[in-house]
């Protein structure tokens, strides 16, 4: 059974459809007994790999993309936020005096020239080494948290500090809110110190220890995130330790890690695992605190680098582990939330589909529906070139349904949310169980050649009365099969707009291409010589783009629901369409494809006023609905008080409030907690029932 999940991760990583692995591990050199902050110089491999690649994106990237001075101006920045993205340690004088290099990284890159990123990275490490001193000294004097003043956690917002004092005054507040979060989860005061001083001297040592890989994989990504998101390079090691991650199953909580800034950020949670089946956590939620088996010392993490906090997080089998969380929906200066976890491997039975037949009574009339949910869309492709018995996403669907069938079911929910995607393949035969045959979804190439993807096979097994839910994080596959069953008019699509990931990555290994007989001609080419010896690392690249049978791409709409049920989100501020460098959308030809007659716009427009009578006369509709409306207009609040009464008082509601949001999906809640949106939406397939009968 691991070994299918080997395969499948494997499938994930090179279609590009179960979400991003970026950057899970950090580089982190061996440490040496001393360090310095001596500056740091660019290697000439460097200088090679940056040259290279930079030709290499160029031909083979989808996004045919300009190197010109406003491409350079987009990389500068993106490098300029990566490394003191808070504005918090360079001052306006800093900023100033780099614009020389604003207009001219497009010539560096191809000239393989890091003189520019180099002089800001050894600078930033100055003026951390100034910060850390400042801090520790600030650290030593008692905090006044009676006076009204607060702060701005969303530095990016604000200028540039235009001297050392200002900045000094930023961050006698920053140390402040921190020690005040400390002290409101129930620190002591020498404990609050304790805890910081070690937290800050963890941060200048990791400074300090920081390598020229550091800083080359830093600008490398700054340069091949403006080109698209989802396009990255990793340096040797880090691309040795992605590796070992997706050919291997390792025991721990179940959930792809990364740094972002300070934190330890959850980048996936890997279905099957400790974390994916407690329910207690989403994507982009922050570890702060790991502590061991059911009495240990919390260890803070903040600081720490990915690869250091996983060596706390796996252990051995059948061990307890306790995380810390501080929610990624959280508005600024929340609680943490405690989770216990019982380490383990992966396993793909927890990662399944599962089905179950609800009883529903509505309009006085007793309903029995089928409600199927799909993590994820596996599939065992060694079995299935093998001829036998293979485990697959459309098998285990496709015997749920037969079992539907012969209890009677009046129709059927398939549960897409936080489904991230998975085979292709997958998507395309789940989607023939509910049509006859035809296309199912379109690919185009960097060179602009389209390959329709069609289902084969002619057998329908269901034709019965269909409801798709999905949510914001409901991505690849998932937007393919619901935008297939949409387009052939053959169910409903309700819940929140899907995440609009409509693009497919590879994965290149740059020690196999560079040392292999065509290096000769890009040496001649490009004037590069490589090294036999040396290793080069790996780009991820997006290289297609998946489009409906509409001729509509998935990338950046995704699949817009026919009915949308509350939701906490804005399109524009989670999904694809949040990433400034996101691919656009836009269209192709239309498949050549028959649509169904069992929807159409007199149907869709029944359950809408059925929908919309609801959410007038349903109490926890509407209690969710205004649970929502509340949360929506304090959680883009990034001023906090540090005042101690009036900053309780502001995280006890918060926190209130954001809970309306774990209603939204299966998780975080208890197990006798209804799950209202799921509730909706068979509710809305009763409405589905009632019209086509």
């Amino acid at each position: 059974m691991i070994q299918i999940m080997k395969r499948i991760i494997v499938l994930l990583t090179f279609t590009g459809l179960f979400g991003c692995f970026e950057n899970q591990a950090q580089n982190q050199t061996a440490a040496s007994p001393t360090y310095s902050y001596n500056d740091l110089k660019p290697t000439r491999t460097q200088e090679q790999v940056q040259q290279f690649a930079t030709q290499f994106l160029s031909y083979h990237h989808y996004q045919k993309f300009k190197l010109d001075d406003d491409f350079s101006a987009k990389v500068w920045d993106n490098f300029l936020k990566d490394v003191d993205g808070g504005h918090s340690y360079f001052i306006e004088s800093d900023i100033k005096s780099f614009e020389k290099y604003r207009d001219g990284i497009d010539e560096d890159l191809l000239e393989g020239d890091l003189t520019a990123p180099f002089e800001v990275f050894n600078l930033y490490r100055k003026r951390y080494k100034e910060r850390h001193e400042f801090i520790m000294a600030l650290l030593n004097k008692p905090f006044n948290f009676t006076a009204n003043e607060s702060y701005e956690t969303d530095r990016e917002k604000t200028p540039w500090a235009k001297s050392t004092t200002e900045l000094d005054d930023v961050w006698r507040k920053i140390v402040k809110s921190q020690v005040l979060d400390l002290k409101l989860s129930g620190s002591k005061d020498s404990s609050t110190i304790a805890t910081l001083k070690d937290r800050y001297k963890r941060w200048e040592t990791r400074i300090a220890k920081w390598r020229p890989d550091d800083v080359f994989q830093s600008f490398m990504n700054a340069f091949s995130e403006t080109i698209d998101p989802h396009t990255n390079y990793m340096i040797p090691s880090t691309a040795a330790q992605f590796n070992i991650e997706m050919s291997q199953s390792v025991e721990g909580i179940g959930a792809s890690l990364r740094n972002e800034g300070d934190y330890v950020m959850i980048a996936e949670i890997i279905p099957g695992g400790p974390l994916f089946k407690s329910g207690q956590a989403t994507k982009n939620d922050r570890i702060v605190a790991v502590a061991q088996g059911e009495n240990g010392t919390w260890q803070d993490i903040v600081g720490w680098l990915t690869d250091d906090a996983v060596k706390l997080i796996r252990g051995t089998k059948g061990t307890v582990v306790r995380v810390r969380l501080l929610p990624g929906d959280a508005p600024a200066g929340s609680p943490t939330k405690e989770l216990r976890l019982v380490r383990e491997k992966v396993k793909l039975e927890e990662a399944v589909a599962k089905g179950k037949i609800v009883p529903m009574k509505k309009d006085g009339k007793d309903y029995k529906l089928g409600v199927i949910d799909i993590p994820m869309f596996y599939r065992d492709f060694e079995d299935a070139r093998k001829g036998g018995d293979f485990q697959s996403t459309t098998k285990d669907v496709k015997r749920f349904l037969n079992e539907f069938k012969a209890k009677g079911v009046d129709g059927v929910v398939i549960d897409l949310r936080n489904n991230g995607g998975g085979s292709l393949t997958e998507a395309i035969n789940l989607t023939g169980l509910f049509i006859t045959k035809g296309p199912v979804v379109q690919r185009r190439d960097n060179n602009g050649s389209i390959d329709v993807e069609s289902d084969t096979d002619a057998e329908v097994v269901y034709n019965g009365s269909l409801v798709i839910l999905q949510n914001r994080f409901s991505a690849s596959a998932s937007e393919i099969f619901a935008g297939a069953i949409q387009d052939y008019k053959r169910g409903v699509i309700v819940g929140e707009q899907s995440f609009g990931k409509g693009t497919v990555q590879q994965l290149v290994d740059l020690d196999q291409f560079l040392l292999s007989p065509r290096t000769a001609s890009t040496e001649k080419k490009s004037n590069v010589g490589f090294d036999q010896k040396e290793r080069y690392g790996q780009l991820k690249l997006t290289t297609e783009k998946f489009y409906r049978i509409t001729g509509n791409s998935t990338q950046r709409k995704g699949v817009v629901a026919d009915i949308d049920l509350p939701t906490p989100f804005d399109p524009e501020e989670m999904g694809e369409s949040s990433q400034p460098s996101a691919l656009p959308y836009d269209q192709v030809n239309t498949s050549d494809y028959e649509k169904t007659t069992v929807i159409n716009e007199k149907t869709l427009a029944k359950l809408q006023e059925k929908y919309q009578a609801r959410l007038k006369s349903d109490q926890e509709l509407k209690q969710l609905t205004d649970d929502l409306a509340e949360y929506r207009k304090i959680k883009d609040v990034t001023v906090i008080s540090l005042n101690e009464a009036k900053r309780k008082q502001e995280r006890d509601e918060n926190e209130k409030r954001r809970k309306a949001v774990n209603k939204l999906s299966s998780g975080e809640k208890d197990e006798k907690e209804k799950d209202i949106i799921l509730t909706e939406s068979e509710r809305i397939l009763c409405d589905l029932i009632s019209s086509q009968k």
